[in-house]
Protein backbone atom coordinates (compact mmCIF):
# COMPACT_ATOMS: atom_id res chain seq x y z
CA UNK A 1 0.00 0.00 0.00
CA UNK A 2 1.33 3.49 -1.34
CA UNK A 3 1.92 6.19 1.67
CA UNK A 4 -0.29 9.07 1.03
CA UNK A 5 0.71 11.88 -0.35
CA UNK A 6 2.22 14.53 2.53
CA UNK A 7 3.39 17.90 0.89
CA UNK A 8 5.88 18.66 3.44
CA UNK A 9 7.35 15.56 2.87
CA UNK A 10 11.07 17.20 2.18
CA UNK A 11 13.53 18.92 4.76
CA UNK A 12 15.65 21.72 4.39
CA UNK A 13 18.88 21.94 3.67
CA UNK A 14 20.54 25.09 5.56
CA UNK A 15 23.92 26.66 4.53
CA UNK A 16 24.58 28.95 7.32
CA UNK A 17 27.75 31.32 7.24
CA UNK A 18 28.77 34.07 9.51
CA UNK A 19 29.15 36.94 7.59
CA UNK A 20 32.46 38.65 7.13
CA UNK A 21 35.02 36.45 8.33
CA UNK A 22 37.83 34.60 6.34
CA UNK A 23 38.57 31.39 6.23
CA UNK A 24 34.76 31.15 6.35
CA UNK A 25 32.96 29.79 9.49
CA UNK A 26 30.46 27.57 8.22
CA UNK A 27 27.73 24.50 9.16
CA UNK A 28 25.37 22.79 6.91
CA UNK A 29 21.94 22.12 8.51
CA UNK A 30 19.15 19.36 7.50
CA UNK A 31 16.16 20.39 9.10
CA UNK A 32 12.72 19.07 9.41
CA UNK A 33 10.11 21.30 7.30
CA UNK A 34 8.13 21.56 10.46
CA UNK A 35 10.84 23.53 12.32
CA UNK A 36 9.33 26.90 13.99
CA UNK A 37 12.02 29.77 14.02
CA UNK A 38 12.09 29.66 17.64
CA UNK A 39 13.61 25.98 17.47
CA UNK A 40 15.71 27.11 14.61
CA UNK A 41 17.33 29.68 16.20
CA UNK A 42 18.23 26.76 19.01
CA UNK A 43 19.30 25.10 16.34
CA UNK A 44 22.26 27.98 15.06
CA UNK A 45 23.18 28.61 18.63
CA UNK A 46 24.09 24.83 19.15
CA UNK A 47 25.58 24.68 15.96
CA UNK A 48 28.02 27.71 15.75
CA UNK A 49 28.70 27.52 19.68
CA UNK A 50 26.71 30.46 20.98
CA UNK A 51 25.44 30.38 24.19
CA UNK A 52 22.12 32.21 23.58
CA UNK A 53 23.63 35.41 25.75
CA UNK A 54 22.03 38.39 23.88
CA UNK A 55 19.08 39.08 21.51
CA UNK A 56 18.47 37.87 17.86
CA UNK A 57 16.18 37.99 15.08
CA UNK A 58 15.33 36.80 11.66
CA UNK A 59 15.05 38.84 8.43
CA UNK A 60 13.16 36.73 5.81
CA UNK A 61 12.28 39.49 3.07
CA UNK A 62 11.08 42.58 4.93
CA UNK A 63 9.38 40.78 7.65
CA UNK A 64 11.47 40.39 11.18
CA UNK A 65 10.82 37.21 12.89
CA UNK A 66 11.69 36.70 16.49
CA UNK A 67 11.35 37.07 20.26
CA UNK A 68 8.50 39.94 20.16
CA UNK A 69 8.45 40.93 24.03
CA UNK A 70 12.41 41.05 23.65
CA UNK A 71 12.76 42.99 20.89
CA UNK A 72 9.45 45.14 19.84
CA UNK A 73 9.15 48.63 20.56
CA UNK A 74 5.77 49.62 20.02
CA UNK A 75 6.43 53.29 19.00
CA UNK A 76 9.04 52.63 17.05
CA UNK A 77 10.35 49.78 14.32
CA UNK A 78 8.85 47.01 12.15
CA UNK A 79 6.63 44.32 13.80
CA UNK A 80 7.93 41.37 15.16
CA UNK A 81 6.83 38.08 13.59
CA UNK A 82 6.33 35.59 16.91
CA UNK A 83 8.96 32.75 16.08
CA UNK A 84 7.14 29.95 17.27
CA UNK A 85 3.89 30.56 15.07
CA UNK A 86 6.25 30.98 11.86
CA UNK A 87 7.85 27.50 10.57
CA UNK A 88 10.11 26.59 7.67
CA UNK A 89 7.32 25.61 5.25
CA UNK A 90 5.50 28.32 5.48
CA UNK A 91 8.36 30.05 3.24
CA UNK A 92 7.89 30.59 -0.02
CA UNK A 93 10.17 29.34 -2.57
CA UNK A 94 11.24 30.50 -5.96
CA UNK A 95 10.08 28.65 -8.81
CA UNK A 96 12.69 27.07 -11.00
CA UNK A 97 14.32 24.02 -10.12
CA UNK A 98 17.29 23.55 -7.25
CA UNK A 99 15.20 27.09 -6.13
CA UNK A 100 16.82 28.76 -2.97
CA UNK A 101 15.75 31.46 -0.83
CA UNK A 102 18.68 33.22 1.42
CA UNK A 103 17.70 35.12 4.93
CA UNK A 104 19.47 36.41 7.42
CA UNK A 105 20.28 35.63 11.51
CA UNK A 106 21.20 38.12 13.46
CA UNK A 107 22.26 37.49 17.07
CA UNK A 108 23.87 40.13 19.44
CA UNK A 109 22.86 43.57 18.40
CA UNK A 110 26.32 45.34 19.96
CA UNK A 111 28.40 42.88 18.01
CA UNK A 112 26.55 42.10 15.37
CA UNK A 113 26.91 38.60 14.09
CA UNK A 114 25.23 38.52 10.79
CA UNK A 115 24.31 34.88 9.36
CA UNK A 116 23.92 33.84 6.01
CA UNK A 117 21.29 31.29 5.78
CA UNK A 118 20.81 30.00 2.32
CA UNK A 119 17.85 27.85 2.48
CA UNK A 120 16.79 24.67 0.00
CA UNK A 121 14.24 21.55 -0.41
CA UNK A 122 15.80 18.25 0.39
CA UNK A 123 14.85 14.86 0.01
CA UNK A 124 13.73 13.50 3.36
CA UNK A 125 15.79 10.20 3.89
CA UNK A 126 14.60 7.06 5.80
CA UNK A 127 15.90 6.65 9.36
CA UNK A 128 17.36 9.78 9.74
CA UNK A 129 16.44 11.86 13.06
CA UNK A 130 16.28 15.40 11.94
CA UNK A 131 17.62 18.11 12.67
CA UNK A 132 20.80 17.27 12.17
CA UNK A 133 24.17 19.16 11.20
CA UNK A 134 26.21 17.36 8.20
CA UNK A 135 29.11 19.17 7.92
CA UNK A 136 31.13 22.73 8.98
CA UNK A 137 34.17 24.78 9.17
CA UNK A 138 35.97 26.50 11.85
CA UNK A 139 34.95 27.20 15.48
CA UNK A 140 32.59 29.94 16.55
CA UNK A 141 33.88 33.48 17.47
CA UNK A 142 33.76 33.20 21.86
CA UNK A 143 30.25 35.55 22.74
CA UNK A 144 31.32 38.81 23.67
CA UNK A 145 34.81 39.10 21.63
CA UNK A 146 33.76 42.36 20.09
CA UNK A 147 31.91 41.31 16.97
CA UNK A 148 34.19 41.27 13.58
CA UNK A 149 36.82 43.73 14.22
CA UNK A 150 36.94 42.33 17.56
CA UNK A 151 37.42 38.72 16.37
CA UNK A 152 40.54 39.78 14.00
CA UNK A 153 42.40 41.56 17.36
CA UNK A 154 41.53 38.26 19.53
CA UNK A 155 42.76 36.09 16.78
CA UNK A 156 45.95 37.98 16.28
CA UNK A 157 46.53 37.86 20.16
CA UNK A 158 45.44 34.14 20.56
CA UNK A 159 47.84 32.90 17.85
CA UNK A 160 50.71 35.18 18.75
CA UNK A 161 52.62 33.67 21.38
CA UNK A 162 55.27 37.15 21.36
CA UNK A 163 51.96 39.04 21.98
CA UNK A 164 51.74 41.08 24.73
CA UNK A 165 47.82 39.79 25.26
CA UNK A 166 48.35 36.15 23.94
CA UNK A 167 48.35 34.63 27.90
CA UNK A 168 45.46 36.42 28.71
CA UNK A 169 43.48 35.88 25.52
CA UNK A 170 44.42 32.29 25.98
CA UNK A 171 42.70 32.19 29.87
CA UNK A 172 39.82 34.28 28.83
CA UNK A 173 38.64 31.82 25.64
CA UNK A 174 39.35 28.75 27.72
CA UNK A 175 41.85 25.75 27.05
CA UNK A 176 39.04 23.80 24.87
CA UNK A 177 38.98 26.41 22.28
CA UNK A 178 40.60 26.13 18.78
CA UNK A 179 39.66 28.60 16.09
CA UNK A 180 40.25 26.31 13.27
CA UNK A 181 38.50 23.39 14.86
CA UNK A 182 34.98 22.05 14.45
CA UNK A 183 33.56 18.62 15.95
CA UNK A 184 30.49 17.31 14.01
CA UNK A 185 29.61 14.91 16.70
CA UNK A 186 29.74 17.36 19.33
CA UNK A 187 28.21 19.77 17.42
CA UNK A 188 25.13 17.12 16.61
CA UNK A 189 24.52 16.57 20.62
CA UNK A 190 24.06 20.28 21.08
CA UNK A 191 21.63 20.14 18.43
CA UNK A 192 20.12 17.48 19.92
CA UNK A 193 20.11 18.54 23.60
CA UNK A 194 18.80 21.99 22.21
CA UNK A 195 15.52 20.57 20.81
CA UNK A 196 14.44 18.73 24.07
CA UNK A 197 15.24 21.85 26.05
CA UNK A 198 13.24 23.95 24.39
CA UNK A 199 10.35 21.81 23.95
CA UNK A 200 9.32 23.67 20.43
CA UNK A 201 9.73 27.10 22.08
CA UNK A 202 12.42 29.61 23.13
CA UNK A 203 14.61 27.65 25.82
CA UNK A 204 14.55 31.35 27.96
CA UNK A 205 10.61 31.14 28.02
CA UNK A 206 10.86 27.45 29.95
CA UNK A 207 13.05 29.04 33.10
Amino acid sequence: MSKPYDPYAYIIRVEARIVGIEPEITRTLELPSDLNFAQLHEVLQAAFGWTDSHLHQFHVGGLTIGAPEAIEDSSYGPRVFEATEVQLKDLTFPYEVDATLTITYQYDFGDDWQHKLVLCRAEQEDGVKYPRCTTGERAGPPEDVGGYPGYADFLEAWLDPEHEEHKAMRLWAGKKFNPERFDLEATNKAIGKAMRACRGDYRQRQI
